[in-house]
């Protein structure tokens, strides 16, 4: 077997430079909270893929899953010659999300592919043509999402230009908009969008219910049930973009049901087929079903093997009730965390909830974003076999995302080294 080294240099003659990675060594295999590479050397994984492999990585049910539907087929093209997995996605997704109104699911491959056929579906079904997201946000790197996404670099420097009728408006950012009450934040949202684009011409308003790239920005309580107030006041679609937030991320099935707020559409994919390629796109049945036949679709959307891996890990998220896993590795983490704010000074935040946590770093005694020190932090961790993640607008967050499979011991190791890492 090759060493990462001979890999690195293979990648560099065959890999397009512009698709990066956060670590040089090549992943060999997965289990649990673990990965180990080609050279035989173990990481502890703070990342599950950014969110992805929340069930573990080659999960028991889902590696049966998918052994057994590759056996009796692995194409036809749902629009072509349909399938029963299909079908129990979509039931399994209706069932699960927030709202007890009739909803309808369409299968897609990805998430920024989600997020396109979300705002097709309001577009068509109300008639209108604008969209309104909020400062710091990420929906993808296509064209329409890009322009969605806040981040210029890297995400949107020199692609455009980017679809139109995008308005952006402040979200609610307690550490730094001086924790001004959610309601007040949302009011702030909201009279920008009534007097600069008007109530009537908007489509839908897109929200991460906490926020992935941006930071981890969790808004202030009430912020999500007065945005959703005023959408429905409005005849605006509310779609939650849940694709880094959830299947039991958070500590609850998804975000949105942490203050009952119930999306007229949610967008899904991420955790949701325990690394299999999958999206979806779940909401109220007279939106979802206001689209013309033929008009959500694509040739891989909804494969029988991702759809087989996905009925698979929420089974095993059933079965191992996740969420409660998810709420037992914030309470060993945040306690650890903290105490590394209070002993060295440059954490301005802890946050986050569930098993999605962050610390935002700054320079002692300021609120000044300090990227470097954050990009330290986590070369110290990655040189001692800790897999983590930066993020935010700023560049100055380290995120959280462990398997939610991760054992306890696995999860200490990882703290130890994570306290080890930071200066001071």
């Amino acid at each position: 077997m090759a060493s990462s080294e001979e890999l690195h240099k293979r990648r560099g003659a065959a890999v397009a430079r512009g698709v990066g990675s956060v670590i040089p060594s090549y992943v060999d295999s997965a289990s649990g909270g673990t990965l180990t590479d080609v050279d035989g050397r173990e990481w502890i994984d703070f990342a599950a893929g950014i969110a992805v492999t929340n069930v573990g990585n080659s999960a028991p049910r889902v590696v049966e899953a998918v052994r057994a539907q590759v056996e009796r087929f692995t194409h036809t093209c749902f629009m072509v010659a349909p399938y029963e997995s299909y079908v129990a996605v979509c039931e399994q997704l209706n069932a699960l999300t927030s709202g007890g109104f009739e909803k309808r699911s369409a299968l897609f491959n990805s998430g920024a592919e989600a997020v396109e056929n979300a705002v097709k579906i309001a577009r068509h079904a109300t008639g209108r043509p604008a969209v309104v997201v909020f400062d710091h946000a990420y929906h993808g790197r296509t064209n329409l999402t890009m322009a969605l996404t806040a981040k210029n670099m890297p995400y949107k420097h020199r692609f455009g230009p980017f679809a139109g009728e995008i308005y952006r408006v402040p979200m609610s950012y307690p550490l730094r908009d001086g924790g001004l009450p959610g309601a007040e934040a949302a009011a702030r949202a909201i009279e920008l969008v009534e007097k600069q684009v008007g109530a009537e011409n908007v489509a839908a308003l897109l929200i991460e219910p906490i926020q992935g790239e941006g930071g981890f920005v969790v808004p202030a309580p009430g912020f999500l049930p007065a945005l959703r107030e005023w959408a429905t006041a409005a005849g605006v679609v509310f779609v939650a973009d849940e694709i880094q937030t959830g299947f039991c991320r958070t500590g609850d099935w998804f975000a949105c049901q942490h203050e009952g707020v119930e999306p007229d559409l949610v967008t899904l994919a991420k955790g949701i087929a325990g690394g299999l390629p999958l999206a979806a796109v779940t909401g109220r049945a007279e939106l979802m079903d206001a689209v013309h036949v033929g008009g959500l679709g694509g040739t891989y959307g909804g494969n029988p093997l991702a759809c087989a891996a996905a009925l698979a890990s929420i089974e095993t998220m059933h079965e191992l009730d996740l969420a409660a896993a998810a709420r037992r590795i914030e309470a060993t983490m945040v306690p650890r965390l903290q105490a590394i704010a209070e002993r060295t000074g440059v954490v301005a935040e802890v946050r986050g909830r569930g098993a999605m946590l962050a610390v935002e770093i700054v320079q002692p005694g300021t609120l000044t974003p300090d990227p470097a020190t954050t990009a330290a932090v986590s070369a110290a961790c990655h040189a001692a076999g800790l897999l983590t993640l930066t993020c935010g607008t700023y560049g100055n967050v380290l995120r959280f995302l462990p398997p939610l499979v991760i054992s306890a011991a696995e999860l200490r190791r990882g703290l130890d080294i994570l306290e080890a890492a930071f200066p001071g």
